[in-house]
């Protein structure tokens, strides 16, 4: 576990939790860089002005909100300074509500709750209280600055601390397209149900993995194992058919998705892996089967092709930009 960003207390009513704040996930992406295609050298930005084009040192950047009608105000630091910033070291709970009352998408930057030695009864407390209730601890916290609020929720053995986003910035679904009224047959809803049923199962997010990831990852590893590879060819996968298909109607479409979760037509594996979730395994044998092919692709390729110089810069260039 990385290192605690926050330390602070839990505070319901007379009990006090000292407790210590860390992230509670983390980004695995590879992270590319811009570089001249020849040479490879870094790409550096410059600040530079857009009225007299010279470059602005960073002492002399501050912050400038531009109206609707165009009308610009520049903030400086000692404005900023002024103004009421939230501080404190308190988990303020304001009150307990049941857990399907938060709308999931106002949910945010979730983290991890470490109660301190001491402290470890009031925190088992807290939690079996929250899970036997079924509820979530609505709170005010302070972070960056800030004041946000938040939601305590238990993970397992642990106490989460999610952050919510404020009303205002959750934008409604304005689409006039649902205003209109669709009719829909008994009988389209019933095959609808009974594709529902036929893919039903538990969600195990362990059994999916981000194959575009892994793929990028071992086509970055097979580059550096010989710098002078040139870019593979990556062929794209079309994913749908062409525009000439069948058209067929609701009910029809629902009976063979229906038939194909079923296994009546042998493809069911076929027809809603990738899309739907997968048999266990699936999804990673999928997955290993096609970074393998890739990787080997890769090293086929790095064996006709020579010399390193501009053709591996070019190459890692083209993959940058797919990405």
């Amino acid at each position: 576990m990385p290192r605690a960003i926050w330390k602070g207390a839990v505070s319901f009513g007379l009990v006090n939790v000292p407790v210590r704040l860390y992230a509670a996930t983390g980004e695995h992406d590879i992270r590319f860089h811009q570089v001249h295609r020849s040479d490879g050298g870094r790409i550096k930005l410059r600040r530079t002005c857009s009225v007299d084009g010279e470059e602005v040192p960073y002492e002399e950047v501050a912050k400038g909100y531009e109206s609707a009608d165009g009308k610009l105000v520049v903030l400086t630091d000692e404005d900023l300074d002024e103004l009421p910033v939230a501080s404190g070291h308190e988990i303020d709970v304001v009150q307990f509500v049941p857990a399907d009352q938060v709308d999931p998408l106002l949910l945010s930057k979730p983290y991890y709750l470490e109660p301190e030695a001491r402290a470890a009864k009031p925190y088992v407390l807290l939690r079996e209280a929250l899970a036997e209730t079924d509820r979530v601890a609505v709170v005010k916290v302070a972070l960056r600055q800030r004041e946000s609020i938040a939601v305590l929720r238990v993970r397992d053995k642990a106490i989460v601390l999610q952050t919510l986003l404020w009303p205002d910035e959750v934008r409604p679904a304005e689409f006039e397209v649902l205003e209109a009224d669709v009719a829909l047959r008994p009988q389209e809803l019933k095959m609808a149900a009974s594709l529902v049923e036929s893919l039903a199962g538990d969600f195990h997010p362990e059994e999916f993995e981000d194959e575009y990831a892994v793929a990028v990852k071992e086509l970055v590893e097979a580059r550096l194992e010989d710098a002078g590879a040139a870019p593979s060819s990556l062929a794209a996968d079309g994913g749908g058919g062409d525009a000439g298909d069948e058209v067929v109607d609701l009910l029809t479409a629902l009976q063979r998705s229906v038939e194909r979760a079923r296994g009546g037509s042998g493809t069911a594996t076929e027809g809603t892996a990738g899309k739907g979730a997968p048999a266990k395994g699936a999804a990673k044998g999928t997955a290993a089967k096609k970074t393998a092919a890739k990787k080997t692709a890769a090293k086929k390729t790095a064996a006709k092709k020579a010399p390193a110089g501009k053709t591996a810069a070019k190459g890692t260039t083209r993959t940058r930009k797919s990405a």
